[in-house]
C-alpha cells in the first residue's frame, strides 16, 4: 500500500494545531480589546473636572465662552475657550490650521454654544485641552 501523503509533507500533530488555534484566539481577543476599549472608556466630564483626567480619553461638555482664530500665529490655531473666556478658560479646544478647513469657521459656529468634545485630554501650560482634527469630535448640544 502507498502512503496517503507525501513523505516530505509534515502533518501537524493535534497538540500543535491546538496551540496555533489558541494563539490565534488570543491575538483576536487582544485586537478586539484594543478596538472596543477606547469607546467604552470615554467618560463624560465637565470642563472643571477635565484637569483631573489629563492623559485619558474623555468627552468634555461645557459652554463656549470665547473663541479666537490666531491666523498670524505659528500653526494657525483656533481656540474654543470653555466655561470662562480667555485669558482664564477652564478648558480649551484646539483646532490646528491644517485641519481648519474641515470645520468651516469654528470660531463663529461654536461661539456661545454648549458643546461636547471627545478626545485625549492633554495639558498646555497647566491648562487642560483637547486637540481635535475631525468635526465629529465636537457635538453641539441642544438648547435646554
Amino acid at each position: 500500500m502507498k502512503p496517503s501523503h507525501s513523505p516530505f509533507v509534515v502533518q501537524p500533530s493535534r497538540s500543535s494545531l491546538l496551540v496555533w488555534m489558541l494563539l490565534c484566539l488570543i491575538v483576536a481577543l487582544v485586537l478586539a480589546a484594543l478596538i472596543i476599549q477606547p469607546a467604552l472608556a470615554q467618560k463624560k466630564l465637565s470642563a472643571a473636572a477635565a484637569k483631573d483626567h489629563v492623559g485619558e480619553g474623555a468627552t468634555v461638555c461645557a459652554n463656549v465662552f470665547s473663541t479666537r482664530y490666531a491666523a498670524s500665529t505659528k500653526g494657525q490655531p483656533t481656540f474654543l475657550n470653555l466655561d470662562k473666556p480667555y485669558p482664564n478658560p477652564v478648558f480649551t479646544v484646539v483646532i490646528w490650521g491644517s485641519n481648519r478647513g474641515k470645520f468651516g469657521t469654528p470660531e463663529i459656529e461654536y461661539r456661545g454654544k454648549r458643546v461636547c468634545v471627545t478626545g485625549k485630554i492633554t495639558e498646555f501650560r497647566g491648562a487642560p485641552e483637547i486637540v481635535v482634527d475631525d468635526p465629529k469630535q465636537i457635538r453641539i448640544e441642544a438648547e435646554k
